[in-house]
Protein backbone atom coordinates (compact mmCIF):
# COMPACT_ATOMS: atom_id res chain seq x y z
CA UNK A 1 0.00 0.00 0.00
CA UNK A 2 1.69 3.48 -0.65
CA UNK A 3 2.20 5.53 1.97
CA UNK A 4 -0.21 8.58 2.44
CA UNK A 5 -0.79 11.11 4.89
CA UNK A 6 -2.39 14.23 4.65
CA UNK A 7 -0.64 17.06 6.82
CA UNK A 8 -2.22 18.31 9.74
CA UNK A 9 -2.05 22.51 10.04
CA UNK A 10 0.72 22.51 7.41
CA UNK A 11 0.43 26.51 6.77
CA UNK A 12 0.65 26.85 10.56
CA UNK A 13 3.22 25.11 11.09
CA UNK A 14 5.80 26.03 9.07
CA UNK A 15 5.01 29.82 9.40
CA UNK A 16 5.37 29.55 13.45
CA UNK A 17 8.78 28.32 12.81
CA UNK A 18 9.84 31.50 11.50
CA UNK A 19 12.29 29.42 8.36
CA UNK A 20 15.86 31.01 8.18
CA UNK A 21 17.27 29.65 4.35
CA UNK A 22 20.07 28.82 5.61
CA UNK A 23 19.05 26.97 9.06
CA UNK A 24 18.98 23.74 10.30
CA UNK A 25 15.61 22.49 11.50
CA UNK A 26 14.49 18.89 12.48
CA UNK A 27 11.02 17.12 11.93
CA UNK A 28 10.94 14.60 14.52
CA UNK A 29 8.03 12.93 13.04
CA UNK A 30 8.56 12.25 9.33
CA UNK A 31 6.24 10.62 8.21
CA UNK A 32 4.67 10.96 4.64
CA UNK A 33 7.52 14.40 4.48
CA UNK A 34 4.40 16.38 4.19
CA UNK A 35 5.99 18.74 6.92
CA UNK A 36 8.89 18.47 5.78
CA UNK A 37 9.29 19.39 1.96
CA UNK A 38 7.52 22.73 2.95
CA UNK A 39 10.06 22.95 4.69
CA UNK A 40 12.74 22.31 2.36
CA UNK A 41 11.40 24.78 0.30
CA UNK A 42 11.57 27.52 1.97
CA UNK A 43 15.94 26.54 2.62
CA UNK A 44 18.56 27.65 0.63
CA UNK A 45 21.11 25.04 -0.32
CA UNK A 46 23.23 25.89 2.70
CA UNK A 47 20.53 24.86 5.13
CA UNK A 48 19.44 21.09 6.34
CA UNK A 49 17.39 19.37 7.90
CA UNK A 50 17.02 15.93 9.50
CA UNK A 51 14.17 13.49 9.04
CA UNK A 52 13.78 11.07 12.53
CA UNK A 53 11.00 8.62 12.32
CA UNK A 54 10.51 5.42 14.24
CA UNK A 55 8.37 3.55 11.21
CA UNK A 56 10.89 2.54 8.06
CA UNK A 57 8.41 2.41 5.85
CA UNK A 58 7.53 6.33 6.69
CA UNK A 59 10.79 6.86 5.69
CA UNK A 60 11.22 5.02 2.77
CA UNK A 61 8.36 7.20 1.38
CA UNK A 62 9.25 10.53 2.63
CA UNK A 63 13.04 9.97 1.23
CA UNK A 64 11.02 9.01 -2.03
CA UNK A 65 9.09 12.37 -1.77
CA UNK A 66 11.98 14.23 -1.07
CA UNK A 67 14.48 12.74 -3.55
CA UNK A 68 15.48 15.94 -5.08
CA UNK A 69 16.30 17.85 -2.42
CA UNK A 70 19.91 16.96 -1.35
CA UNK A 71 20.32 18.23 1.96
CA UNK A 72 17.92 16.14 3.70
CA UNK A 73 19.55 13.56 6.58
CA UNK A 74 17.41 10.78 7.28
CA UNK A 75 17.26 9.39 11.02
CA UNK A 76 15.33 5.52 11.55
CA UNK A 77 15.22 6.84 16.02
CA UNK A 78 12.77 8.14 17.95
CA UNK A 79 12.84 11.66 18.51
CA UNK A 80 12.96 10.60 22.54
CA UNK A 81 16.36 10.13 21.72
CA UNK A 82 16.98 13.31 20.01
CA UNK A 83 19.42 14.48 22.09
CA UNK A 84 21.61 11.04 21.10
CA UNK A 85 20.76 12.02 17.12
CA UNK A 86 21.97 15.63 17.03
CA UNK A 87 24.88 14.59 19.27
CA UNK A 88 26.02 11.93 16.69
CA UNK A 89 25.30 14.25 13.85
CA UNK A 90 27.69 16.54 15.59
CA UNK A 91 25.11 19.59 15.92
CA UNK A 92 25.10 21.23 18.89
CA UNK A 93 21.82 23.54 18.14
CA UNK A 94 19.63 23.77 15.34
CA UNK A 95 17.30 26.58 14.07
CA UNK A 96 13.87 25.11 14.76
CA UNK A 97 12.31 21.77 15.41
CA UNK A 98 8.38 19.92 14.62
CA UNK A 99 6.69 17.39 16.11
CA UNK A 100 3.33 15.43 14.55
CA UNK A 101 1.99 13.51 17.36
CA UNK A 102 -0.62 11.81 15.33
CA UNK A 103 -0.81 8.31 13.83
CA UNK A 104 -0.22 8.49 10.05
CA UNK A 105 -3.08 8.01 7.98
CA UNK A 106 -0.92 5.27 6.37
CA UNK A 107 -0.71 3.64 9.14
CA UNK A 108 -4.26 3.87 10.34
CA UNK A 109 -5.19 2.97 6.46
CA UNK A 110 -3.04 -0.12 6.65
CA UNK A 111 -4.98 -2.97 8.27
CA UNK A 112 -2.24 -5.27 8.64
CA UNK A 113 -0.51 -2.69 10.79
CA UNK A 114 -2.96 -3.46 13.60
CA UNK A 115 -3.86 0.52 14.38
CA UNK A 116 -7.29 0.72 13.07
CA UNK A 117 -10.41 -0.94 14.87
CA UNK A 118 -12.27 -0.57 11.38
CA UNK A 119 -10.64 -3.55 9.60
CA UNK A 120 -9.57 -6.88 10.89
CA UNK A 121 -5.68 -7.23 11.01
CA UNK A 122 -3.66 -8.76 13.72
CA UNK A 123 -3.19 -6.46 17.14
CA UNK A 124 0.26 -5.17 16.41
CA UNK A 125 0.55 -1.07 16.83
CA UNK A 126 3.99 -1.06 17.05
CA UNK A 127 4.96 2.48 15.00
CA UNK A 128 9.10 1.13 15.20
CA UNK A 129 8.11 -2.76 13.71
CA UNK A 130 11.96 -3.68 14.77
CA UNK A 131 10.43 -4.08 18.67
CA UNK A 132 9.32 -6.84 19.39
CA UNK A 133 6.93 -5.13 22.17
CA UNK A 134 3.07 -5.22 20.73
CA UNK A 135 -1.03 -4.84 21.11
CA UNK A 136 -0.82 -8.48 21.41
CA UNK A 137 1.50 -8.47 24.58
CA UNK A 138 -0.37 -5.92 26.51
CA UNK A 139 -4.41 -7.42 25.56
CA UNK A 140 -2.97 -10.55 26.57
CA UNK A 141 -0.17 -10.60 29.42
CA UNK A 142 -1.11 -7.29 31.32
CA UNK A 143 -3.10 -8.12 34.55
CA UNK A 144 -7.11 -6.96 34.98
CA UNK A 145 -5.28 -4.02 37.33
CA UNK A 146 -3.04 -3.64 34.25
CA UNK A 147 -5.09 -3.12 31.91
CA UNK A 148 -7.62 -0.80 33.65
CA UNK A 149 -5.16 1.74 34.53
CA UNK A 150 -3.97 2.02 30.39
CA UNK A 151 -7.22 2.16 29.73
CA UNK A 152 -8.60 4.83 32.29
CA UNK A 153 -5.63 6.76 31.73
CA UNK A 154 -4.71 6.86 28.06
CA UNK A 155 -7.99 6.52 27.11
CA UNK A 156 -10.11 7.91 29.90
CA UNK A 157 -13.13 5.42 29.20
CA UNK A 158 -15.59 5.74 31.61
CA UNK A 159 -16.09 1.60 31.01
CA UNK A 160 -12.43 0.73 31.74
CA UNK A 161 -13.24 -1.64 34.21
CA UNK A 162 -16.05 -3.29 32.81
CA UNK A 163 -13.60 -4.01 29.36
CA UNK A 164 -10.35 -4.57 31.17
CA UNK A 165 -12.52 -7.46 32.95
CA UNK A 166 -13.87 -8.71 29.83
CA UNK A 167 -10.57 -8.72 27.51
CA UNK A 168 -9.23 -11.28 30.79
CA UNK A 169 -12.45 -13.38 30.85
CA UNK A 170 -11.83 -13.50 27.17
CA UNK A 171 -8.51 -14.88 27.02
CA UNK A 172 -8.90 -17.29 29.94
CA UNK A 173 -10.67 -19.38 26.50
CA UNK A 174 -8.07 -18.57 24.58
CA UNK A 175 -5.72 -15.42 23.49
CA UNK A 176 -6.96 -12.43 21.80
CA UNK A 177 -5.23 -12.07 18.36
CA UNK A 178 -7.09 -9.67 16.06
CA UNK A 179 -8.17 -6.44 16.00
CA UNK A 180 -11.93 -7.45 15.39
CA UNK A 181 -12.05 -9.76 18.36
CA UNK A 182 -10.77 -6.75 20.50
CA UNK A 183 -13.43 -4.73 19.07
CA UNK A 184 -16.15 -7.10 20.02
CA UNK A 185 -14.90 -7.80 23.49
CA UNK A 186 -14.96 -4.16 23.99
CA UNK A 187 -18.43 -4.03 22.10
CA UNK A 188 -20.06 -6.29 24.52
CA UNK A 189 -18.38 -4.47 27.50
CA UNK A 190 -20.23 -1.04 26.57
CA UNK A 191 -23.73 -0.43 27.48
CA UNK A 192 -25.41 0.06 24.00
CA UNK A 193 -26.89 3.47 25.71
CA UNK A 194 -23.45 4.75 25.65
CA UNK A 195 -22.48 4.13 22.02
CA UNK A 196 -23.75 7.22 20.72
CA UNK A 197 -20.86 9.36 20.50
CA UNK A 198 -18.16 7.72 18.14
CA UNK A 199 -16.91 4.08 17.82
CA UNK A 200 -17.03 1.91 21.02
CA UNK A 201 -13.65 0.69 20.54
CA UNK A 202 -11.90 4.18 20.04
CA UNK A 203 -10.88 5.08 23.51
CA UNK A 204 -9.59 1.63 24.38
CA UNK A 205 -7.27 1.38 20.87
CA UNK A 206 -5.82 5.13 21.46
CA UNK A 207 -4.92 3.76 24.88
CA UNK A 208 -3.09 -0.06 23.70
CA UNK A 209 -1.71 2.20 21.37
CA UNK A 210 0.01 4.74 23.22
CA UNK A 211 1.10 2.38 26.21
CA UNK A 212 2.90 0.21 23.28
CA UNK A 213 4.86 2.90 21.33
CA UNK A 214 4.96 4.96 24.94
CA UNK A 215 3.92 8.01 23.51
CA UNK A 216 3.09 10.12 26.77
CA UNK A 217 6.24 8.89 28.02
CA UNK A 218 8.64 10.45 25.62
CA UNK A 219 7.18 13.07 25.59
CA UNK A 220 8.12 15.24 28.49
CA UNK A 221 12.28 14.71 27.83
CA UNK A 222 11.94 15.17 24.16
CA UNK A 223 10.65 18.73 24.65
CA UNK A 224 13.50 19.17 27.52
CA UNK A 225 15.87 18.35 25.12
CA UNK A 226 14.93 19.80 22.21
CA UNK A 227 14.66 22.93 23.80
CA UNK A 228 18.24 22.78 25.11
CA UNK A 229 19.07 22.18 21.27
CA UNK A 230 17.41 25.13 19.78
CA UNK A 231 19.29 28.41 19.01
CA UNK A 232 17.98 31.70 20.72
CA UNK A 233 15.18 32.27 18.83
CA UNK A 234 15.10 28.94 17.55
CA UNK A 235 11.37 27.32 17.52
CA UNK A 236 9.70 24.50 18.93
CA UNK A 237 6.53 23.73 17.36
CA UNK A 238 4.32 20.75 18.20
CA UNK A 239 1.03 19.21 16.89
CA UNK A 240 -1.12 17.29 19.56
CA UNK A 241 -4.30 15.16 18.84
CA UNK A 242 -6.06 14.42 22.33
CA UNK A 243 -6.19 16.19 25.57
CA UNK A 244 -3.41 13.53 27.24
CA UNK A 245 -0.56 15.18 24.64
CA UNK A 246 -1.71 18.70 25.20
CA UNK A 247 -1.86 18.79 28.10
CA UNK A 248 1.76 17.62 28.36
CA UNK A 249 2.95 20.39 25.66
CA UNK A 250 0.66 22.87 27.50
CA UNK A 251 2.59 22.09 31.64
CA UNK A 252 6.24 21.81 29.47
CA UNK A 253 5.60 25.18 28.10
CA UNK A 254 4.43 26.81 30.90
CA UNK A 255 7.29 25.54 33.12
CA UNK A 256 10.03 26.35 30.66
CA UNK A 257 8.57 29.78 30.43
CA UNK A 258 8.10 29.88 34.62
CA UNK A 259 10.58 27.74 36.07
CA UNK A 260 10.63 29.97 39.35
CA UNK A 261 10.09 27.53 42.06
CA UNK A 262 9.98 30.33 45.12
CA UNK A 263 6.70 30.39 47.07
CA UNK A 264 4.11 33.08 46.16
CA UNK A 265 4.41 34.78 48.85
CA UNK A 266 8.22 35.76 48.36
CA UNK A 267 8.56 39.40 47.52
CA UNK A 268 11.15 38.44 44.79
CA UNK A 269 12.52 35.37 43.37
CA UNK A 270 16.12 33.58 45.00
CA UNK A 271 15.87 30.44 43.43
CA UNK A 272 17.78 31.62 40.17
CA UNK A 273 15.79 29.92 37.70
CA UNK A 274 15.15 31.74 34.54
CA UNK A 275 12.97 31.53 32.06
CA UNK A 276 13.97 29.57 28.59
CA UNK A 277 11.28 30.24 26.46
CA UNK A 278 8.46 32.15 25.29
CA UNK A 279 5.00 30.84 24.43
CA UNK A 280 4.26 32.18 21.42
CA UNK A 281 0.83 30.51 21.02
CA UNK A 282 -1.22 31.45 24.03
CA UNK A 283 -3.90 29.74 22.99
CA UNK A 284 -3.26 26.46 20.85
CA UNK A 285 -3.64 26.61 16.94
CA UNK A 286 -6.58 24.78 15.36
CA UNK A 287 -7.62 24.03 12.23
CA UNK A 288 -10.42 25.50 9.81
CA UNK A 289 -13.32 24.70 9.48
CA UNK A 290 -12.06 24.21 6.13
CA UNK A 291 -9.46 21.71 7.52
CA UNK A 292 -12.08 19.62 9.28
CA UNK A 293 -14.23 19.11 6.71
CA UNK A 294 -11.45 18.32 4.45
CA UNK A 295 -9.53 15.89 6.52
CA UNK A 296 -11.99 14.65 9.69
CA UNK A 297 -8.92 13.60 11.31
CA UNK A 298 -7.76 16.91 11.88
CA UNK A 299 -10.74 17.77 13.76
CA UNK A 300 -8.82 17.27 17.18
CA UNK A 301 -5.44 18.88 16.22
CA UNK A 302 -4.06 21.55 18.32
CA UNK A 303 -0.95 23.44 17.68
CA UNK A 304 1.45 24.90 20.39
CA UNK A 305 4.51 26.91 19.36
CA UNK A 306 7.34 28.12 22.06
CA UNK A 307 10.50 30.48 21.60
CA UNK A 308 14.19 30.13 22.75
CA UNK A 309 14.91 32.77 24.40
Amino acid sequence: MKFKHISVLLNETIDSLNINPDGIYVDCTLGGGGHSIEILKRLSPKGRLIGIDQDKDALKAASEKLKEFNNVTYVHNNFYNIDDILEELNLSEVDGITMDLGVSSYQLDEASRGFSYMSEAPLDMRMDRSKSFSAYDVVNSYSEQQLFKVIIEYGEDSFARNIARSIVKKRNDKPIETTKELVEIIDRAIPNKFKKNGHPAKKTFQAIRIEVNKELDVLDKAINDSVNRLKKGGRLSIITFHSLEDRIVKNKFRQLQNPCTCPPDFPICVCGKKPIIKIITRKPIEPSEKEKQENSRSKSAKLRVCEKI
